[in-house]
């Protein structure tokens, strides 16, 4: 992961280096703050779910599960951020069902609540942005719709058997949902900041430019996200984010703005999965949550050889409370 990271690093480095140059120190402290506060919300919001479906987590789990989960989407391949976030947690005794199901409903609020923020800033705006991405827009009724508590458990409930897994114990709920939204649209506004403190710095332009930035960024990182075979995102991110930052200002200037955001961006992902590293794996016990775990559930009756492979995982994970 960190190789793939690096490497990304290193393409875009010479053209972000000269730009650099043009901004201030604090801009871009700043900017990276505003980048790593948005990621955290981003955590919590998950956390919000997971906890609505019954394993509450400590924040201290959750940093090291999402920090260390989070540098696998620069792997190509798309899958393997989610695949560690179901892993990870299992360690923590969350039911593999429940990781998945809290994985998927976060990327579905994600994608959501950013599209609704791109729909609301945009025009606002800009007319002639939202006309010339109404089809990304589009998808929001849906998502919403999928989002509808009786509708999304049918939805994960049929998924699940497709996995061969057991069902979930009762669907999301509002509440949980709720909150969730809630997380999610501080992080989009915070990831907005990000952007907007280096275009500011970059252009000179002040805050008319503030509902063009942030509904390009969230409409950009969203489609990004739908567009799961590029890894993070990337490219597809940066060539929405230059289309609609060209309305403001000029395309050098909206190329520099977007690959110096994916930088810091990269290196927000990078400083927490450095702080997952250093946080020490507490002893896992069971959960209790609004659905007591049953004695058929994945983390009762495993055999040798899983076993084995869960003292495998902590032994590199660095644990020190694996048991052979």
């Amino acid at each position: 992961m960190l190789g793939f990271c690096g490497y990304g690093l290193y393409l875009v480095w010479p053209q972000v280096q000269p730009a650099l140059r043009h901004l201030q120190w604090y801009s871009v402290a700043a900017s990276a703050a505003a980048a790593a506060a948005g990621a955290g919300c981003m955590m919590l919001a998950w956390r919000a779910l997971l906890a609505d479906l019954g394993s509450p987590l400590p924040v201290r789990a959750c940093v090291r599960i999402n920090g260390l989960a989070q540098l696998g989407k620069y792997v190509p391949g798309a899958v393997w951020s989610f695949a560690a976030m179901v892993e990870l947690g299992h360690d923590y005794q969350v039911p593999r069902r429940r990781g998945f199901a809290s994985v998927a409903i976060g990327l579905a609020v994600g994608i959501g609540t950013g599209l609704v923020v791109a729909a609301v800033a945009l025009p606002l705006a800009s007319a002639s942005v939202a006309r010339h991405y109404l089809l990304a827009l589009a998808v929001i009724p849906v998502i919403l719709a999928c989002l509808y508590p009786p509708v999304l458990g049918r939805l994960l409930n049929r998924a699940l058997v497709l996995l061969r897994q057991q069902p979930l114990e009762a669907p999301p709920t509002m509440r949980g949902l709720g909150l969730a939204v809630a997380w999610s649209l501080a992080g989009w506004l915070l990831y907005g900041l990000q952007v907007w403190l280096v275009a500011a710095d970059m252009t000179g332009h002040g805050a008319h430019i503030v509902l063009l930035v942030l509904g390009g960024y969230a409409l950009a990182t969203s489609a990004g996200l739908l567009l799961v075979v590029f890894p993070a995102g990337i490219g597809a991110r940066e060539v929405i984010m230059i289309a609609v930052f060209t309305l403001a200002m000029s395309r050098s200037a909206a190329v520099a703005i977007a690959l110096v955001t994916r930088v810091l961006t990269t290196a927000s992902d990078l400083g927490w999965g450095g702080i997952a590293l250093l946080v020490r794996r507490a002893a896992a016990r069971p959960v209790r949550g609004r659905h007591a775990r049953s004695g058929k559930d994945e983390g009762c009756g495993q055999t040798a050889d899983h076993q084995q492979a869960d003292y495998l995982g902590d032994r590199v994970l660095g644990s020190g409370n694996a048991q052979p």
